[in-house]
Order: C-alpha cells, then sequence, then structure tokens
C-alpha cells in the first residue's frame, strides 16, 4: 500500500479545486468538495455545512451567465501558509484570495479581496475541508457577481 499523500501536497490542489469549481459554475461539485466540511462568514453569521448547504448557498449567492453558465469570475488564491501534521492527518492553511471578473457590461477588474481561514482532515488516505472561514476585506463592484448582499439583501444592479 502507497503510503499517504503528504498534506503540503494534497492541499494546494484542494485551494485550486476550488477556484475552478466556483469559477466554472460548478455549484454541484463545490457541494461535493464541502461535503463534511462548514463553511462560515466573517461579515455575518452564516454557517452552511455539508453537500446540500453548500450547493444552496452557491446558487443563492452567485449569478451565473447563460452564455456559458459560469460567473464569469477568476478567484485566486494566493500566499498559501500551510501548517501540516502528516501524521495526525490534520491541517491548516491561511491565504489570500481575490475575485476578477469580466461581463459585456463589467470590464476585467478585480471585485474582491479577501482572506481563507481553512482547516483540512485527511480521512481514509484522502485530505478534505473541513471549515472554511471567509473574510471578504476590500469589496468593489459586486452587483454583477453577487445575487444578495453579504447581509442578505439583493444587490443593487
Amino acid at each position: 500500500m502507497a503510503p499517504p499523500i503528504s498534506g503540503y501536497h494534497a492541499i494546494p490542489n484542494l485551494l485550486a479545486r476550488y477556484a475552478e469549481l466556483i469559477d466554472t459554475g460548478d455549484f454541484q461539485g463545490l457541494g461535493r468538495l464541502f461535503a463534511h466540511a462548514t463553511i462560515t462568514v466573517e461579515e455575518n453569521d452564516l454557517e452552511v455545512s455539508g453537500e446540500g448547504e453548500v450547493r444552496a448557498m452557491y446558487e443563492r449567492w452567485t449569478r451565473l451567465y447563460a452564455d456559458n453558465g459560469s460567473p464569469h469570475t477568476r478567484h485566486v488564491t494566493t500566499n498559501p501558509i500551510l501548517d501540516v501534521d502528516d501524521e495526525g492527518g490534520t491541517a491548516t492553511c491561511r491565504s489570500y484570495v481575490t475575485v476578477f471578473q469580466c461581463t459585456d457590461a463589467l470590464p476585467l477588474q478585480p471585485i474582491l479581496s479577501g482572506r481563507y481561514r481553512d482547516r483540512f482532515r485527511r480521512v481514509d488516505g484522502q485530505w478534505r475541508f473541513e471549515h472554511r472561514h471567509m473574510i471578504n476585506e476590500y469589496i468593489g463592484d459586486l452587483s454583477h457577481h453577487m445575487l444578495q448582499a453579504f447581509g442578505g439583501g439583493v444587490v443593487p444592479g
């Protein structure tokens, strides 16, 4: 039997997989990615857990465009600071996120910058998200991206 994959290799792939799934509008895939996790958001008391709740959250929040079924975004995750306990099968990661968007009515621009605080666990040899805490710090024009404001109100636009 092969030794388990180090979290130092697996976790960057999980971070990139998240960006790929949201940027292609694959909310079902996001639900699967966070099937055993909880997501919280700094700016409100939002807490969602499990595949169905995560998928529903992204469906409620994120505007998809008919031309390709995506939100026309690029989530860029940078500066990951990993702390991995391969023996214990746990890890944390602090990282930055910048979201760019381009639509017919919005030229390419950053629309949000913030931080992720993630916890991971290895179960049956596979690393997975256990918790993601989102901190949205610098907010631009979200009217082409979000269907709801972070506080739950409708985004103007």
